[in-house]
């Protein structure tokens, strides 16, 4: 390499960024007259650059900077932009501003709120074992499509489990030993069939299905499973039409039991048992309350409610003055009442019927209203209130014993 190119080499690589090795062209500041270009003489504004002829915008050519076209020097603020000049709102002219198109946009709640990035969540690929034996994969679709195939006479069996299908089809199932005794032996008119699962042992009952003659079916566990409603099924279920006796409101004495929306099942089962064990002449259920053929509420009573002369779905606004009009007082369980039911006039407690509510917001403020007599049950003040079976249970007892004495 010859000395000229060396020079120009190790040159090149002493230069520091952005300084030029020609000290003599370097650019001028352009507002300063005071410094020099090199050292040697003050800069003037005439020694600037002009560029002439040139068609792109912003580029001045022969004119100096200040002047018109004509010559004439420009006022201030004309011609170039100024504060004055600039638009006070984004109303007085359109407001154009580019946004970045990889910033993400945002939403804030509120005056302060934190900003809610709007984001495309991210797709995460799906693992596949590519190991799988195929035919792992065909006995899991055999065992699908065999569970699924189920016989016509079972679905409309699991369609009873749902109230809209118990409406529809005007059925409902009895579960267990005890639910099941208790409707092939007092109801059989309304018993369709008898599902017991493979090695059901209790043969007392079964005998009694056979001498009632009642059709007895075999399920196996998976399929008594299904129609169960209770975790640990006893294996017998009754497949029943649905039917009911209605109280008879015409006669000389008579003791009513009149639900307000109870929703819990249990609860209503045992309301049942409740009348039927102090001699009630009947329930009814107004609007809201649970359907007394819920499975639950049939295993609650036992099987028994069919035994009580209820009906449901019933207004209880329309009903309480119907039952005025029978003659019966209307008798509302109140916090508040001073009485206590023994202490109403005998005369007034021979054709009763006693409101009962629900289990959380207790007896609808409307209906008490409508009562002609409150009372309240006398119990410590330690406690605000009883659950509904219990404080029907307590007005039933004392309501038989109210009936045994006008006898």
């Amino acid at each position: 390499m010859s000395e000229e190119n060396k020079r120009t080499v190790r040159t090149t690589l002493n230069r520091k960024f952005g300084v030029s090795e020609k000290r003599d062209e370097r650019r001028p500041r352009r507002d300063d007259d005071s410094r020099t270009d090199s050292g040697d003489r003050p800069f003037r504004r005439e020694d600037r650059p002009v560029f002439k002829g040139s068609d792109r915008p912003g580029f001045r050519g022969d004119r100096p900077r200040g002047l018109r076209e004509d010559g004439r020097r420009r006022e201030d603020g004309e011609g170039r932009f100024s504060r004055e000049r600039r638009p006070r709102s984004f109303g007085d002219r359109p407001f154009k501003k580019r946004f970045d198109r990889d910033a993400r946009p945002f939403r804030a709640s509120g005056d302060m709120g934190a900003p809610v990035y709007r984001q495309r969540p991210e797709q995460k690929a799906e693992l596949v074992d590519e190991n799988i034996d195929e035919s792992v994969l065909e006995t899991q679709a055999e065992q699908t499509a065999s569970s699924e195939a189920n016989p016509p006479w079972f679905r409309k069996l699991l369609a009873i489990t749902t109230e809209k299908g118990r409406e529809r089809e005007g059925r409902f199932l009895g579960e267990g030993v005890h639910v099941v005794d208790e409707l092939v032996s007092r109801h059989r008119e309304i018993v369709i069939a008898v599902y017991v699962v493979e090695g059901f042992e209790d043969e007392n009952l079964i005998e009694k299905i056979n001498d009632a003659e009642v059709t007895l079916h075999v399920l196996t566990p998976e399929q008594m499973k299904q129609l169960s409603s209770t975790v640990t099924p006893q294996g017998i279920i009754a497949h029943c039409r649905i039917a009911n006796t209605k109280p008879v409101y015409e006669a000389s004495r008579s003791v009513l039991t009149l639900v307000d929306a109870v929703q819990d099942p249990g609860n209503l089962g045992t309301l049942f048992r409740t009348s039927l064990g102090f001699g009630s002449n009947g329930m009814v259920l107004g609007r809201g309350t649970v359907s007394p053929f819920n499975p639950k509420v049939v295993r609650g009573s036992s099987g028994t409610f069919l035994r009580v002369p209820f009906e449901f779905d019933i207004d209880l606004v329309d009903h309480i003055n119907f039952l005025r009009s029978k003659g019966y007082t209307i008798i509302a369980t109140d916090l508040h009442a001073k009485q206590s039911l023994k202490e109403i006039p005998k005369h007034k407690l021979r054709k009763m019927a006693f409101l009962v509510g629900n289990e959380g917001a207790g007896t609808n403020p409307y209906f008490i209203e409508l009562a002609d007599e409150t009372v309240k049950i006398p119990m410590s003040s330690e406690l605000e209130s009883l659950n509904v079976s219990v404080a029907h249970g307590i007005l039933s007892y004392e309501a038989a014993q109210i009936q045994e004495e006008l006898k």
